[in-house]
């Protein structure tokens, strides 16, 4: 089985943390490619940055020249899932609902802890859209930029657990998500201080690819997510 993982920003090194994330969690016979988009942003925290992310996204995937069976979108709370369901025939699944789905499966209430306070709106936003908002206790930020967790982890370990601690003592909540895709290597760090369980939406996603593709299921075609008509398309599908 092969799964692409798609990174949604530009910065390599996040790309291959994601990688590792997705690697760790994947069976055995799993091939995980992970991809870069090669436009957009260093970084996604916010609308802008999301939507050029969707574009990016797809523009990669549609470029990737071998077979796969699965892609993973590594990006949390952005832009451009539904355009990939559409464009493919292959199971499709964004880290965000994936973290929340099987969070539903470990508590009554969870909690997701992110970045910057800005993403919270997107991240509410995209739960809502999945329908997934009713068991949310919370979005909470840590503060910190993306490409700080990388920078400064020992800081990023703090900021975040000190969020899903108040997560859990303020708001109720039960199990705790992480809201992005490059604090997957945070979680055992978050379990140690709040004694809930912690999903990481990467390691989430590859289980739930692996589940819909060995259950040789796929998005539907009927209706939402139809092909799209056939027309003119100026400069898609980015092939130049």
């Amino acid at each position: 089985m092969k799964i692409l993982v798609v990174n949604v920003n530009t910065t390599a090194s996040m790309t291959e943390g994601i990688a590792d994330a997705a690697r760790e969690a994947a069976s055995e016979n799993t091939e995980i490619i992970p991809l870069t988009p090669r436009f957009g942003a260093e970084s996604c925290e916010g609308n802008v940055e999301s939507y050029l992310a969707a574009l990016g996204v797809m523009d990669a995937v549609m470029k990737y020249p071998g077979e796969f069976d699965a892609v993973i979108q590594a990006g949390y709370g952005e832009h451009g899932r539904e355009g990939l369901q559409e464009l493919l025939d292959v199971p499709v699944v964004d880290i965000t609902e994936a973290g929340a789905a099987l969070a539903m499966f470990l508590g009554h209430r969870f909690s997701v802890v992110t970045t910057l306070d800005r993403t919270v709106p997107l991240i509410e936003d995209r739960l809502l859209l999945a329908g997934l908002d009713g068991h949310c206790a919370s979005v909470r930020a840590s503060g910190l930029a993306v490409l700080e967790l990388e920078q400064e982890p020992e800081r990023a370990v703090e900021a975040i657990a000190d969020e899903a601690e108040l997560a859990v003592l303020a708001d109720h909540a039960e199990v705790i998500v992480l809201g992005c895709g490059g604090m997957a290597d945070l979680k055992k760090a978050i379990v140690s201080r709040c004694d809930v369980p912690v999903i990481d939406g990467v390691s989430a996603a590859v289980k739930l690819a692996e589940a819909l593709v060995g259950l040789e299921m796929s998005t539907s075609k009927a209706r939402t997510y139809a092909p799209a008509r056939s027309k003119a398309m100026t400069g898609w599908p980015f092939a130049n």
